[in-house]
This record gives structure tokens, C-alpha cells and sequence, in this order.
């Protein structure tokens, strides 16, 4: 799980390296200033993933196979139709959105390409994505793996290429990264197709899996159920991710350039707590599907321990390298100072999320999804975008990223103490 998370980041990283090493850091922030967009974008197909996965997990280890190929068929045609609405939009309205952002003027043109290629190309990214976590929910994830090693290998050919125009191939500046993650996506999705069907994996995409894209009502209600309060809580985090951009960004470019090496450098920090959550949660659902709730509170104490062991770890590593991985991304010094201050502030606090998530990831396996989601609302909007906007007023940039660490921390401790005081007391039964 930890390897296929940091592959699935892995391309992004290098192509920020690409951009700032290859063109400068003008390019770095044009490609930074649109993550929170994007993570606004995905957070659906994740919710919805979300909430697939258990039911599938579910359904796997009550051993029904039909059944899961029914919940993944229902959900992978609602993805799609999403997908395609954003395309939609984001052909048209890309340039806007990022002026909403308060985007700085010279690098708006850049950002707005690389944007709208992004969003054109979405179905295909969520096809991804969602295949990616159901193949988890069935107990594969070394098939996602092996897809991601194919993607990302082809896409770090591609994005140099294009930047350069080497061999031929046409000059695209910023928007090269975007059009190199397009193109091995499909690549890898045409990949996956031929290897699902020769292996007659679960999920292969064979008449079966067609008959279930013909939307299941009462199937499509659970996963709605299930997957709306995790997308929510996404969209909740994406939309305070805008705020928060917005107050850096008026700090200059430069702050946006740090900006986007500091959110690298926390992807792969909190990798071990992503794929401990996503774990605890495929591991706690299955027990469910067998009738062995029991076993969730040995998988939680597990998932805590791993996250304090693993994500601590790498928090150390990131103190003690991180001007070098801060030089990664940026070539100007003073930019570099900025990021690593940034990062020393906020890096600490993936140990706190990482605890966060195992507990809510755990419920959720269970079907309890309101009020982990409405901790993390709370928290979101009541503390984080009201602390930072307080804080950088009053001490400028690092009150922006001082907010990260108090919004972690209150959310570990009242996540924790909704799962050790309530939920681990009621009957947990299987939905599906």
C-alpha cells in the first residue's frame, strides 16, 4: 500500500522537479496554485471509492463475488458521468477559477493551461483511481502496484519530452506535466483491461461488470451513504485548502512556490498513514463480511502503532534532510528558507493525522461515517481556516502553516475519543 501511494505521488513529485529545475519556479507555483482545485475535484470519486471499498470488502469476505462486481459496476458509472461534467466545465472555466484563487498575475496563463488540461482529462483520472481502490478492497494490491510502476515509468519519459520538445515531440511548457499524466493513465487503463480479463480478476471488466454499470438503486443508496460523508469531508478539506492558498498566495509567488515543495514533502511524510487508514479500513470491512467484528479493535491498535513507528520515522528523516529536500524543488535560496521554515512548523503534526484517520477509517469500515465527518468539519472550519487566517495576519506566513498542527491535533483527540467512548460499545453488522 505505502509503495503504491508513494509511486501514485512519485510522478507528480518529479514533474515538479521537471518544472522547477527545467523552466523555473514561476512554473512550480503555476502547477502548485492548482492542487487544491484538484483535490477539490477528486474528492468525490475518493468519497464514493470510499464508501465502494467497504461495501466490497464487505461482500469479498462474505465471499459473493457477483456482489462486488455489482457495487463496483454502480459506482464506476456514476464516476464517470462526474468526470465528464468537470471536463465540461473545466474546458470552460479553468482560467476563472483560478482568478478566484487569487492567482498572482504572472504566472495566471500558465497555471490556467495546465489547469484546463487537468480537468479535461478527469474521467480518465477517476477511472484510475477508482480502480485502483477497489483492487485494494478484493485484497490486490500488488496489481496497482505494477499499474502505477507502468504509469508513472512512462510519464517520466514523457513530461522532459515535452518541456524540451526532444525527439520530435511538441514543446507544451507548464502544461507538459498534464498532457504526460493524461497519456499514461489511458496508457495504463488499456493495460489493466487486457491484464484483469487474462487473469479473470474479480474486477475484470468482462459482461458481468457491464450488467452491473446499469445502476443497482438499493446498492447505490449504500454507497451514496457511505460515500457522500467521506466526500464531503474532502470537499470540506479542499475548500479550506483554497482559503489557505488564497492567504499564501498574497504572500507572493515565492510563498507559492514553498507552498507546493512543502505539500510534496508532506504527501510522502504522510503515505504510512494513508495506507495504514485505507488497511485498517479494507481489513476492518472483510472482518465484518465474515462476521468477526471482534477483530477491529486488534486492527486498530495495530494501525496506531504502525503510524506512531512509520510516520515517525519519516517526520525524523524530514527534519534532519530538509533543506536538501527543499533544494529538490527550488533553485532560489531565499525561496528555500522559506520552505524549509514552513515545513519545520507543520511536519510534525502527519503524526497526529495519521492517528486521526486509523480511528475514523475505522468506523467507516463499520458504516459509521457522520460523525467522524463531522468531527473533521468541525475542526476544519471552526479551527483551521479561522486559526490561520487570525495567525497570518498577526505573524504572517507561518501563521498560515501553524494552523495545520492545532487542527491535527484536536482532530486526533476527538476522533479518538468519539471511537474509544461510543462507537467501539455498539453492535457492528454487515451492510451488504
Amino acid at each position: 500500500m505505502m509503495l503504491s501511494n508513494i509511486l501514485q505521488s512519485l510522478f507528480g513529485t518529479i514533474n515538479n522537479v521537471y518544472l522547477g529545475q527545467m523552466i523555473g519556479v514561476d512554473a512550480l507555483a503555476a502547477v502548485s496554485v492548482f492542487f487544491p482545485a484538484m483535490f477539490f475535484f477528486i474528492a468525490f470519486v475518493m468519497g464514493l471509492g470510499s464508501g465502494a471499498s467497504v461495501l466490497i470488502g464487505q461482500a469479498w469476505g462474505a465471499k459473493e463475488p457477483a456482489k462486488v462486481k455489482a457495487i463496483a459496476g454502480t459506482t464506476l458509472t456514476v464516476i464517470l458521468l462526474l468526470g465528464s461534467l468537470i471536463a465540461l466545465l473545466g474546458g470552460l472555466f479553468s482560467r476563472d477559477l483560478l482568478t478566484a484563487l487569487a492567482t498572482p498575475a504572472n504566472i495566471l496563463d500558465a497555471a490556467a493551461g495546465y489547469a484546463r488540461i487537468m480537468m479535461i482529462t478527469m474521467p480518465l483520472t477517476f477511472a484510475y483511481i477508482l480502480l485502483s481502490s477497489q483492487m485494494r478492497a478484493v485484497g490486490d494490491t500488488v496489481t496497482p502496484l505494477a499499474a502505477l510502476a507502468a504509469s508513472t515509468s512512462l510519464g517520466l519519459v514523457l513530461t522532459p519530452l515535452f518541456i524540451r520538445g526532444w525527439l520530435g515531440a511538441p514543446r507544451l511548457g507548464v502544461a507538459s506535466a498534464a498532457w504526460a499524466s493524461a497519456i499514461s493513465t489511458l496508457m495504463t487503463l488499456a493495460l489493466l483491461h487486457l491484464h484483469l480479463r487474462r487473469r479473470k480478476h474479480p474486477l475484470a471488466f468482462d459482461a458481468a461488470f457491464l450488467r452491473g454499470m446499469r445502476p443497482d438503486p438499493k446498492l447505490l443508496r449504500i454507497v451514496l451513504r457511505l460515500g457522500i460523508p467521506a466526500a464531503i469531508g474532502m470537499i470540506v478539506m479542499s475548500l479550506a485548502e483554497m482559503v489557505l492558498i488564497g492567504l499564501v498566495n498574497g504572500f507572493g509567488s515565492d510563498a507559492t512556490a514553498a507552498y507546493g515543495a512543502v505539500n510534496q514533502v508532506l504527501s510522502y511524510v504522510q503515505f504510512p498513514a494513508l495506507s495504514i487508514a485505507i488497511s485498517v479500513s479494507i481489513f476492518g470491512a472483510q472482518a465484518i463480511g465474515r462476521g468477526h467484528a471482534d477483530q477491529i479493535g486488534r486492527i486498530v491498535r495495530t494501525g496506531i502503532e504502525m503510524n506512531v513507528v512509520l510516520t515517525g520515522s519519516l517526520v525524523a528523516i524530514g527534519y534532519l534532510f530538509s533543506r536538501t529536500l527543499m533544494g529538490f524543488f527550488i533553485t532560489d535560496p531565499a525561496v528555500i528558507e522559506v520552505a524549509q521554515r514552513s515545513l519545520h512548523i507543520v511536519l510534525w503534526s502527519s503524526i497526529m493525522f495519521g492517528m486521526s484517520t486509523t480511528f475514523s477509517a475505522a468506523m467507516r469500515a463499520g458504516g459509521t461515517v457522520w460523525m467522524p465527518l463531522a468531527i473533521s468539519a468541525f475542526c476544519i472550519v471552526v479551527i483551521e481556516v479561522p486559526a490561520a487566517t487570525w495567525l497570518s495576519r498577526s505573524i504572517g506566513l507561518d501563521g498560515v502553516w501553524l494552523a495545520y498542527p492545532i487542527t491535527f491535533t484536536a482532530m486526533m483527540l476527538l476522533q479518538m475519543s468519539f471511537y474509544l467512548l461510543v462507537w467501539r460499545k455498539r453492535t457492528v453488522r454487515r451492510m451488504v
